[in-house]
């Protein structure tokens, strides 16, 4: 559990620092893009190796309807995340919402914490969710101007729904293998 909580602090000290502390960012200039991508590399590996070898604590066992809100849910995070991807205009919801990509990361931590009920699940998708949440805040706090961009044409969409739905196959075929069928 312990690897998990320091790549849980980890991650949001990386991802943190540019807003906490803009001058002393500012003053490693590029060399801090790859002292920051090295933090997050390596609080993703202490958060998988911390999540995998954690002790298995039950704190809830959520009921099996759960699983079905968590799969549309699930469908949903990819959608959201890769709304903001194309150049200019923006498919529904990053023409609506100022963080599509953090929205997506709460959609997708939501979904986890209604289906693991147990200790380092909380820990892990909890932790994630207060990240994007505090994000969030932190960018409107320190740049609190937003102007909502056009929204996309047709073929945007369907460029999304198709890398969405691929996403979807590559992110179920990762947790089959790893034993976790996300399906029921």
């Amino acid at each position: 559990m312990t690897l998990l909580i320091l790549g849980l602090l980890l991650w949001t000290a990386a991802h943190y620092f540019k807003r906490l502390m803009p001058a002393q960012r500012a003053a490693l200039g590029n060399a801090g893009k790859g002292i920051v991508a090295l933090a997050i590399v390596g609080s993703l590996i202490l958060m998988i190796i911390g999540y995998r070898g954690a002790e298995v604590v039950i704190i809830w066992s959520p009921p099996a309807f759960l699983t079905g809100i968590n799969n549309l849910l699930m469908l949903l995070a990819p959608w959201v995340y890769g709304s903001s991807a194309a150049k200019g205009a923006k498919a529904w919801p990053a023409y609506k919402t100022r963080h599509p990509q953090l929205l997506a990361v709460k959609i997708w931590a939501i979904a986890h914490l209604l289906v693991n009920g147990d200790l380092a699940s909380i820990i892990l998708f909890g932790g994630l969710l207060a990240w994007a949440v505090g994000s969030v805040i932190l960018i409107n706090k320190n740049a609190p101007e937003w102007t909502a961009p056009e929204p996309a044409g047709r073929a945007t969409y369907i460029r999304l729904a198709v890398i969405s739905l691929v996403m979807l196959l590559i992110i179920s075929s990762i947790h089959i293998l790893l034993g976790v069928n996300p399906f029921g």
